[in-house]
């Protein structure tokens, strides 16, 4: 057999080998960028969305103790939950009423909260727990036809967006029913107790003072959620809002403006 290769097998040999070379130049360039780790933009983006995604879920899923209500995130028009219960504790009223009522879990800690509180000499009372879509709905166009739509929503929440409506929170005095509702609330020694144990028992106070930015409220130090305890006292631990837990804080906020006014 003869050795030596014709010049028309020695072009194709060279062109076949040329084509593998430059194939595995490609793969091994590509090789370190895919191993490379991300940039700062890239790990930005990527939490950004981790964020949203929470906050999607929280947001939609209305039946959670979780679930975040403010002025960006609504519950459905036709929400109502199915788990309310009449709590058995002091209220500022006898009447047996819708605003009196409050999801089963919530019920049963805002029980054992006020007992706790009695136990320290503390007489605690609820002064507005649920509220329906349809209440809200009338509240809020009440203080529209008074003052305007504008003014009105500094001070009330539009209809789906009250934290009143999930029946996890409720505005609370002390059992002579003064101050309730009123700034002068957060220089009571109940205002001073609430903030020192409320977590204990997996609420937070929601519009923290300070916050009015983030939450879209002013310093409400009588407004009370419940989310559960660990979540509360994660939320405490980091003295934040639950927007900052969620990742959810409003562009308005980012850009050091707000809203301001006392959420009825």
């Amino acid at each position: 057999m003869n050795s030596k290769l014709s010049p028309l097998k020695l072009a194709i040999m060279l062109t076949i080998m040329a084509a593998l070379f430059v194939g595995c130049g490609d793969k091994a360039a590509k090789g370190p960028q895919s191993l490379a780790p991300q940039t700062a933009a890239a790990k930005g983006s990527t939490e950004t969305a981790t964020g949203k995604s929470k906050v999607k879920a929280a947001a939609t899923d209305a039946q959670s103790i979780t679930v975040l209500v403010n002025k960006e995130f609504a519950l459905p028009d036709d929400y109502k939950p199915k788990d309310l219960v009449y709590p058995d504790v002091r209220f500022t009223f006898n009447e047996k009423i819708e605003k009196r009522m409050m999801r089963k879990e919530a019920a049963k800690a805002l029980e054992e909260m006020f007992t706790a509180a009695k136990k320290d000499k503390i007489y605690l009372a609820g002064v507005s727990a649920y509220r329906s879509h349809s209440t809200q709905t009338k509240l809020f166009n009440r203080y529209v036809k008074k003052d305007g739509e504008a003014k009105a929503k500094t001070y009330s929440a539009v209809p789906g967006h009250s934290e009143h409506e999930t029946g996890l929170s409720i505005d609370v005095s002390g059992s002579d029913g003064k101050c309730a509702a009123e700034s002068c609330f957060g220089d009571t020694k109940e205002a001073a107790w609430l903030a020192k144990h409320a977590t204990e028992y997996g609420f937070i106070i929601r519009y923290p003072e300070g916050k009015q930015a983030i939450t879209g409220y002013k310093y409400e130090p009588w407004h009370i959620r419940y989310v559960g305890k660990e979540i509360a006292a994660d939320i405490a631990k980091r003295d934040i809002t639950l927007e900052e837990y969620y990742n959810a804080i409003p562009v308005s906020a980012q850009k050091g403006t707000g809203d301001s006014g006392k959420k009825k």
